[in-house]
């Protein structure tokens, strides 16, 4: 050990020509590489960007429907039929680009941006608009909110792509799990892919909602069920009343594929396809037994198999012959009592007896 400290010491004296510029990035490089091999770091593995990129993706949304709107409510003095015949915001803001002013909307042609259905729409309500007239100056105004808006839209479009390919080299297995945007918003959740591979399942499910658990704690009421997790494609697709059950069977799979994410060493997702179709399998079970429940084929069930010794022919037939009639068995109405024409009288001379009790 002593003589390799003694030779490393003395390597620039015993190696000719080296010197201490070129030795010196040499020996950085080489204890940064040995660190991230003690490490397992890799710079493909940076959950910062992932971080960065949601948050901004988030933030884009927000801005994006808030000038979306603007542009609806902008021009819609002028146009305020055409909020009705266009939905998407993006068609809106590119529609008032090409179109500018609503009399110029019949010598335009708008297949570009929009279908053939939707573009009749819009030149017959342009021709009947009741909108007030703007000046140029304001039409021009309009104008670029709305380039900011397809601006914004493409922009978004691309971050999304980013984000997604971020993901899949990050973490492949939670992205097959619960989706790019749910995976990404959980790390940013976190902090980061370690601190969320630290996170029992238990925890992992309930990610997003600690506001109302602990609100639910302080009251003693029933703690939530799901938390960011909720917004997942195999939460989506179940029953409400198996959503509790399903997120609690998804974040303990999530657990399980986050640890190999941010520990592991494989870029390949098979730990996550496995676990999505288990989780899938278990949401089948689920549904299936309620199938199975409203069929009446249950456990417990009564079946018409045991009656069928009591038939003497295959021929289908009532269980026991019917009995024949028996009018004695008929309920008859009393005749009248001979006193009952005696009532009045009674009547009478009760009435006399109390009368004569009162004086």
């Amino acid at each position: 050990m002593e003589l390799m400290r003694g030779v490393r010491h003395q390597l620039n004296d015993l190696i000719g020509g080296l010197d201490d510029i070129d030795v010196a990035p040499m020996s950085l490089g080489l204890s940064h590489s040995l660190s991230r091999y003690k490490l397992k770091f890799s710079p493909d593995k940076v959950d910062t960007m992932v971080v960065q990129a949601i948050g901004l993706l988030d933030e884009l949304d927000k801005e994006l429907n808030t000038y979306a709107m603007r542009v609806r409510e902008w021009y819609g003095w002028h146009f305020p039929e055409m909020t009705k015949v266009i939905v998407d915001n993006v068609q809106y803001a590119k529609t008032v680009i090409h179109m500018g002013d609503r009399s110029t909307a019949a010598e335009h042609d708008f297949s570009v941006v929009l279908d053939e259905d939707v573009e009749e729409d819009l030149k017959s309500a342009a021709m009947i608009s009741m909108g007030t007239e703007i000046s140029e100056d304001d039409l021009n105004n309009i104008k670029q909110l709305a380039e900011q808006v397809v601006s914004l839209c493409e922009y978004r479009t691309q971050l999304y792509d980013y984000l997604k390919s971020r993901m899949t080299a990050i973490a492949p297995n939670l992205t097959v799990l619960v989706g790019e945007l749910v995976g990404a918003r959980l790390i940013s959740h976190a902090g980061s892919l370690i601190n969320l591979a630290k996170h029992p399942a238990s925890t992992v499910q309930i990610l997003g909602a600690e506001k109302a658990l602990f609100r639910a704690l302080k009251t003693k009421h029933e703690t939530p069920k799901y938390g960011l997790i909720y917004h997942a494609s195999l939460i989506g697709q179940t029953a409400p009343k198996f959503k509790g059950k399903i997120s609690r069977v998804l974040a303990a799979k999530c657990a399980l594929s986050i640890r190999v994410d941010a520990l592991g060493e494989s870029s390949e997702a098979t730990i996550g396809i496995d676990s999505r179709s288990k989780v899938e399998a278990r949401l089948r079970q689920l549904e299936g037994s309620v199938l199975v429940t409203a069929s009446g084929v249950a456990r417990g069930k009564e079946s018409l198999s045991k009656h069928n010794k009591y038939r003497s022919t295959d021929v289908p037939s009532l269980l026991t012959a019917p009995k024949a009639y028996n009018p004695e068995a008929d309920v008859k109405h009393q005749e009248k009592a001979e006193h009952d024409s005696d009532k009045p009288s009674l009547k009478k001379a009760k009435k006399e007896k109390k009368m004569k009790k009162e004086k």
